[in-house]
């Protein structure tokens, strides 16, 4: 598996939203926490839960049917269906970025924080027209050099992540491999969004979106009951935060790895070398979350001063990163092996050892353990709780991965998804056949 482009691909990506925090670190602690709110909690949980989340389902599709469709064109019509209807589902979403005001007030937060987030989200919606490359550039110029100050790096973003996806296009239009598979059968956006389709990609882009995004809302959670902490918990939550969302990038990276080749094998029929990419991806994963572990535990007492030059700031960051650098291993596990139940299409699974491990025991621990008069733990007891959770999960996905899974059994459900594929396309061409009016234009 090629997880290198796929790790750096996902870094860059979270770095391109957090880059602006070391500029904003530069100027104050409510500033810093506007940005930790905006960006991590609003974009993270309802935005980036969805597309991601949603995504999983192209995961299990679109790998399958490149190697067991009828015809490679087949991944295309998978990949509109996604775009559509992840679409559909991120209109509220932007509705709700554009009124937050009064849901941050109603879950606790100051009133001058939830109105000067209400402003960046506002502004970052209406800037996704805007295109301009050099997103930690823009950071400097926007936030330091002009009067936007704050507000400056959702801008950035916005238009980093346009230049992205206009690259992500002309790279792909030109690419010879691309090409040479033939993937891209034409827009047929009838053919897209044909209700059986549709209800097959939503059973599984819903359980994704699940999964995906309890372990990320349980993360927003800890972020939010540590602003009930004080400005210093919430400074400090902010670098930890984006520190584990950075490192995060290399389990998912593997994951995704993971979820294409494990997809692509089962949709070629083959097994046995399904189950062995599956393992494969869950030993690397063991292997770099070690070395991480190691490099976070060494650098524990310095790391702070990437993000912030307040010294209180960097103490108690240096205190709850041993907790942090504890869950790696499990982090790893729970990354690669989610990928690998993604490319066989049990992304329901995963939903259910999120909601288990974070809600039933994990957030009620570290909630108690850090407000609690008896233990008064503050941010490493809501800490605390997440390293029991991620161990719980990522131990248990590997469980259902090595004991709990008949890989023939997976091979024959991918056979009947692909055909379940080929029928709605003969279901789609006998009604233009006879006569059926279509919507769209089809081009080569």
């Amino acid at each position: 598996m090629e997880t290198d482009p796929l790790i750096s691909r996902a870094r860059a990506q979270s770095g391109d939203e957090l880059d602006g925090l070391p500029e904003l670190s530069t100027t104050s602690k409510s500033e810093f926490n506007k940005k930790l709110v905006g960006s991590l909690f609003l974009d993270s949980v309802p935005g980036w839960c969805i597309a991601l989340g949603g995504t999983t389902a192209l995961d299990t599709f679109g790998s399958q049917a490149f190697t067991g469709g009828t015809r490679p064109s087949d991944v295309s019509i998978h990949f509109q269906r996604c775009l559509l209807v992840l679409w559909a589902l991120l209109f509220p979403i932007c509705v709700l970025w554009a009124n937050i005001e009064p849901v941050l007030l109603a879950l606790g937060q100051e009133e001058k924080l939830s109105s000067d987030v209400q402003r960046i989200m506002r502004l970052s919606t209406l800037a996704l027209f805007i295109v301009s490359p050099i997103n930690i550039a823009l950071n400097v110029v926007l936030v330091h050099h002009t009067s936007l100050q704050v507000l400056g790096s959702p801008l950035a973003l916005s238009i980093t992540y346009w230049l992205a996806l206009v690259t992500l296009i002309i790279l792909t239009a030109c690419s010879p491999q691309h090409n040479h598979n033939k993937t891209w059968g034409g827009w047929r956006l009838r053919e897209s969004l044909e209700p059986t389709g549709v209800w097959a990609f939503l059973k599984l882009a819903l359980p994704g979106i699940l999964m995906v995004g309890t372990e990320w809302a349980a993360f927003e959670i800890v972020a939010l009951a540590a602003g009930r902490l004080g400005a210093l918990s919430l400074a400090a939550q902010s670098v930890i935060m984006t520190t584990d969302q950075i490192l995060n990038t290399m389990p998912f990276g593997i994951g995704v790895a993971a979820s294409a080749r494990v997809g692509n094998l089962i949709g070629a029929r083959t097994a046995v070398s399904a189950k062995h990419a599956g393992h494969a991806a869950a030993l690397l994963s063991v292997l770099v979350g070690t070395v991480v572990m190691v490099a976070m535990l060494a650098a524990k007492n310095v790391f702070g001063y990437i993000f912030s030059d307040d010294d209180e700031v960097v103490r108690l960051v240096g205190k709850v990163m041993p907790l942090v650098a504890s869950f790696q291993v499990a982090d790893g596990l729970a990354g690669s092996c989610g990928g690998v139940l993604r490319g066989q299409g049990r992304q329901h699974l995963g939903a259910l050892f999120n909601l288990g491990a974070y809600y039933v025991l994990a957030l009620p621990m570290g909630i108690a353990l850090a407000f609690s008069p008896r233990t008064h733990m503050g941010l490493e007891g809501l800490w605390l709780g997440q390293v029991v959770a991620l161990f719980i999960v990522g131990i248990g996905l590997y469980v259902v991965v090595w004991r709990g899974t008949d890989w023939e059994k997976e091979v024959q459900r991918g056979i009947e998804r692909n055909k379940a594929n080929d029928d709605a396309k003969r279901r789609y061409d006998t009604r233009r056949v006879e006569g059926t009016p279509a919507s769209e234009v089809e081009t080569e």
